[in-house]
């Protein structure tokens, strides 16, 4: 859905807010004027509170943009409010804010949830997992917005996809990793199940929020950090304390974001407003994978050409053991209560299935065209 498009359903929304609220030429009594939709109902304020810095781009902006379409399509009978992490909560109170009640939205990654549930994992991205269209695909259309609905209520939310940073980088490094024992005693930050890898391959994994992660790279409290992709790690300068830039990412190939909602302020919601804000989420979350995939691009350019980005990858050796190890800690969590065995066999079902498809579509293909155009 491209903005002109959710605009123009946006009217009709809009529209389908004055007749409800009766008379469309209703007027305003001190100027004479038509009344507008948000005065005849009054305006349903939201707080939205973040796991990210201030309009940080690409996933602080795409909290914003679900906040502005929302109020947007809602003809300003909806005021959706952002606050950054910090603001109102710190980034990892975030979903107990909103679970509580004293704070109605937040946008995050499900995986910071962990410690409530193994199962939000499967939400945001598993080591060796999804894709980002690929999870797209399961919540929306192979049941995992069901199973997420059921997981989130037991902590009075209702969640939204609303973004996807697409497929991330393994990350900075101070040195080269050439071997598995180079990751013995490494100090590096990656939260989620792909730290889990990473403490059984013999490092030490640390979970950071991301205004934390460069002053514990510069002062060495870390060795290495993972954060998102080229744009958003240009943007926090990790090139200049950790030169070897490796690719891709073995635990983050899709990272879903998303929109928790306060479970009793959904229900209390008219239903128009509860329509607009569930297009805001879908929008917002394939602005953000878009944007993600061309920004990108460009700032690898400059990360590689400007500022002299050794890029890397791990060996085939390196590779294989990842996988192992990443099969066995996914199937581990996949197994560690009912609700997430529910979760996981519905996760890895949609995966499977869908490999199959990959196999002969989007793998090959790229490969092809690499072949084909050359360097």
């Amino acid at each position: 859905m491209d903005r002109r498009t959710f605009l123009s359903g946006a009217s009709i929304a809009a529209a389908t807010v004055a007749t409800a609220c009766g008379d469309s030429t209703s007027t305003n009594t001190q100027t004479g004027s038509p009344a507008s939709p948000a005065i005849l109902r009054g305006v349903k304020q939201l707080r939205m509170v973040t796991t990210w810095p201030a309009n940080f781009p690409g996933l602080g902006t795409a909290a914003n943009n679900v906040a502005a379409f929302a109020n947007a399509a809602s003809g300003g009978s909806l005021d959706v409010r952002v606050y950054a992490a910090g603001e109102l909560v710190s980034a990892f109170e975030a979903f107990d804010a909103v679970s509580e009640g004293t704070a109605d939205m937040y946008h995050g990654a499900e995986y910071y949830w962990q410690g409530k549930s193994q199962a939000f994992n499967f939400f945001t991205a598993v080591p060796m997992g999804m894709t980002a269209s690929e999870i797209m695909g399961w919540v929306e259309f192979g049941g995992g917005q069901a199973l997420w609905d059921e997981l989130s209520a037991q902590f009075n939310i209702k969640p939204f996809q609303a973004g996807n940073s697409g497929h991330q980088m393994a990350g900075w490094f101070k040195r080269e990793i050439n071997t598995l024992e180079d990751f013995r005693g490494l100090r590096m930050r990656m939260p989620g199940l792909g730290g889990s890898v990473l403490r059984e391959l013999g490092a030490a994994a640390v979970t950071l929020s991301g205004g934390e992660i460069y002053p514990a790279l510069q002062s060495g409290a870390i060795d290495a950090t993972e954060w998102v992709g080229p744009w958003n790690d240009l943007a926090f300068g990790f090139y200049r304390e950790a030169p070897y830039y490796y690719g891709p990412g073995f635990h983050e190939p899709g990272s879903s974001l998303a929109v928790g909602i306060n479970l009793d302020v959904w229900n209390g919601l008219e239903a128009d407003h509860k329509a607009i804000l569930k297009q805001a989420c879908w929008a917002a979350n394939n602005q953000c994978l878009a944007e993600f995939q061309y920004q990108n691009a460009l700032a690898l350019d400059v990360l590689v050409n400007q500022h002299g980005v050794q890029l890397r990858a791990f060996s085939d050796a390196i590779w294989d053991r990842i996988g192992t190890i990443s099969e066995q800690v996914v199937a581990d969590t996949g197994n560690s209560d009912a609700m997430t065995r529910r979760v996981f066999d519905s996760y890895l079902g949609a995966r499977n299935a869908m490999r199959s498809w990959d196999r002969i579509s989007e793998m090959p293909y790229m490969a092809q065209r690499e072949r084909v155009l050359g360097g």
